[in-house]
């Protein structure tokens, strides 16, 4: 052959060659199919038959990842398979198959220890795998799955580069007492225990009312008003006459009078000078302030009418309305902290006395009552308060800082650290909250170490793990 002849076929080779490159590149093609279509193809070009080419040096090893085409079309499979034509897909081994990584990509032999790889996953999550190397719609490359990494579906692995750049922190699960409180806003309300109204027994008219007026202090004993009732005037001579006649009747003549609200103390003093009074002196029963004052001078009061309304305020009671979502850790007796806006700089401590078994239903919440000491009267009745309940027995449960919870609503996670870089989704079930602590019911245990920053980053990792693990792999040929 000439010169020119020869510098015309290797011009002809050349572009062939590149055209070549460029179809096997839009078609993903291996090299074993760019091989047999060399030794198909350049034979003929060389005026020679295809069967003179000397066949490839390097003999196929290792297992069966795929099959191809008989026929060197873009068709593979993952198991043994036929064209419509009738024939045989052929296999590829570990060593036929193109390798960019070959740390990362090609099979090991599990005999050997090291990991084996089963199959490619698509790099942002879609449900489509590969048996071989390839490439994404955007020309990302696909990931290669492990059989360790599906043995553990939903795991992350992270590099300790990774874990300093993404600021992962972990923080060890504790065993301690969860100091926790509750704040609601509370009211000053009378002891209803300590509350008296006064009224008569019988009709009356009213002649005197001493200086008492609504917010008057008055002691037991003290005072209140002057009567004169006809029916009071008229037991209290049929009880004179009985004392004078020394007949058995004393005893229930003394009885009537006190049936109709005469006091002891008035009783008394008639039996002792045996006279009867016209007028009867209305007394005040307790010690505390006057609420209510009905009675006027001139009035004709009728029986059971509201004269006089006198509260005891040396206790008052202090009603906290709490949320129903801390009721579980509440009961009688539990220590309150108080504070009043009305009394800056002052703080009261009072027990829970009673929690009432109803829940508002507006307002979602349920009233729990205070006994609070006020011997000096500061405390007013519907002054505001700001109340503090400590909750809980003072046992020690496990707990974790709330930044490591997820919470999506339907279920609860934390990040549990294996160590190694590995990291875990684990379920658990919550309790009480508090001073940025969340108690763990069920899930993990003391001692567990946790993720507290960048849960998200870790768990939506987690969770494109576990639906790649969910897909149909490809099947192992034996």
């Amino acid at each position: 052959m000439s010169v020119f002849g020869k510098l015309v076929l290797i011009g002809v080779v050349g572009g062939a060659a590149g055209w070549a490159g460029l179809a096997a590149g839009v078609k993903g093609w291996t090299p074993a199919m760019l091989a047999n279509v060399a030794q198909t193809q350049f034979p003929a070009l060389m005026g020679r038959q295809a069967e003179a080419m000397p066949a490839a040096t390097r003999t196929p090893t290792g297992p069966v990842i795929y099959y191809r085409h008989p026929d060197g079309l873009a068709e593979w499979s993952a198991a043994s398979t036929e064209t419509a034509d009738g024939k045989s897909f052929l296999p590829v081994l570990a060593n036929e198959d193109v390798s960019f990584d070959p740390e990362a990509i090609t099979p090991l032999e599990a005999e050997s220890g090291e990991r084996t790889l089963l199959y490619y996953r698509h790099p942002m999550g879609l449900p489509d795998t590969s048996p071989v190397p390839k490439l994404d719609s955007m020309g990302m490359d696909y990931l290669p799955v492990y059989a360790d990494e599906v043995s553990d579906a939903g795991s992350v692995t992270v590099s300790p580069g990774k874990l300093q750049r993404t600021g992962v922190r972990t923080s060890i699960a504790v065993f301690d007492p969860m100091a926790t409180t509750v704040r609601a806003p509370g009211i000053v309300a009378l002891d209803d225990r300590r509350v008296s109204v006064i009224s008569l027994r019988a009709d009356a008219f009213i002649e005197e009312v001493e200086d008492v007026t609504t917010g008057s202090i008055v002691e037991a004993g003290e005072p209140l008003a002057m009567l004169y009732s006809p029916e009071v005037v008229a037991a209290a001579a049929q009880y004179v006459s009985d004392l004078r006649g020394g007949e058995g009747r004393v005893e229930g003549s003394r009885q009537r009078l006190a049936n109709l609200g005469v006091p002891a103390a008035v009783i008394d003093k008639i039996a002792a000078e045996r006279r009867t009074p016209v007028q009867i002196t209305l007394m005040a029963p307790r010690s505390g302030v006057v609420l209510e004052r009905m009675a006027v001078e001139g009035m004709m009061s009728e029986a059971g009418e509201t004269l006089f309304r006198i509260a005891d305020t040396s206790v008052v009671w202090v009603m906290a309305d709490v949320p129903e979502s801390a009721l579980a850790g509440l009961s009688d007796g539990n220590a309150a902290t108080i504070t009043f806006p009305g009394l800056p700089g002052e703080t009261f401590s009072g027990l829970i006395d009673k929690i009432y078994p109803e829940v508002d239903m507006q307002t979602r919440t349920a009233r729990v009552r205070i006994d609070l000491s006020n011997p000096e009267g500061r405390l007013l009745v519907n002054m505001f308060a700001d109340v503090v309940l400590a909750t809980g027995d003072g046992a020690p449960v496990v707990q974790v800082p709330e930044t490591a919870v997820i919470d999506t609503g339907d279920r609860q996670v934390v990040i549990r650290d294996m160590g190694e870089g590995k990291f875990v989704p684990q379920d658990v079930v919550l309790g009480r909250q508090a001073a940025g602590m969340v108690e763990i019911l069920e899930g993990i245990v003391e001692g567990d170490r946790i993720v507290t920053t960048s849960t998200f980053l870790i768990d939506a990792e987690s969770n494109l793990n576990a639906a790649l693990a969910a897909l149909t792999a490809p099947e192992a040929v034996e």
